[in-house]
């Protein structure tokens, strides 16, 4: 019984080890990173308030570098893994345009941008950015750029599980910025 629940656990490590090791990577099995900065804050810095609840409440500026060529569009997701009831999803947006460099500190909580980028819904249950808002302690914020194979074909006010099914495949780079906040 032992052995075989042995064998059991090792395959399944196997699979997840598998599985792990093809999702970093690209198309073609090449892994490529997009590189994802913010003036407001360093990889794993903290978060200024003025980009959380107790501030002024909008979206950082937020720069990337490393779009493949053949990228037809962005989509870029925040969330809070650190929240008490599972994953708190802060910001949905995608169908960015493949030569935009960044999106610049404020963007509007409207359904769709000047520049064709749309809004799914965050768990604020509100189209647009949703800032740091942590009931207690340190939280982490992961602001999650990926590089698409095509323009997606939703309606505004996705969801992440949406989006997510909906880039399944066609992912061709990643790359993620970490911030901090406590209260």
């Amino acid at each position: 019984m032992f052995r075989k629940m042995s064998f059991l656990v090792s395959l399944w490590l196997c699979f997840f080890l598998w599985e792990s090791l093809v999702s970093s990577q690209a198309k073609g099995g090449e892994t490529m990173n997009i590189e994802i900065k913010s003036a407001a804050f360093e990889q794993g810095g903290m978060i200024p308030k003025q980009y959380t609840c107790d501030g002024k409440d909008i979206s950082p500026p937020l720069v990337w570098s490393g779009i493949p060529a053949e990228t037809k569009s962005l989509a870029l997701i925040c969330d809070d893994p650190d929240a008490p009831m599972g994953t708190w999803v802060h910001w949905v947006i995608f169908n960015i345009p493949p030569q935009e460099t960044g999106l610049p500190e404020g963007v509007p909580g409207s359904a769709t941008l000047k520049n064709g980028a749309v809004h799914g819904k965050n768990d604020f249950r509100r189209l647009g950015y949703g800032g740091p808002c942590p009931p207690s302690g340190t939280h982490r914020y992961f602001f999650k750029v990926y590089a698409l194979d095509k323009v997606l074909d939703l309606d505004p006010g996705v969801s992440k599980a949406g989006l997510l099914m909906a880039m399944e495949g066609h992912i061709v780079a990643q790359g993620q910025l970490i911030g901090r906040y406590k209260r």
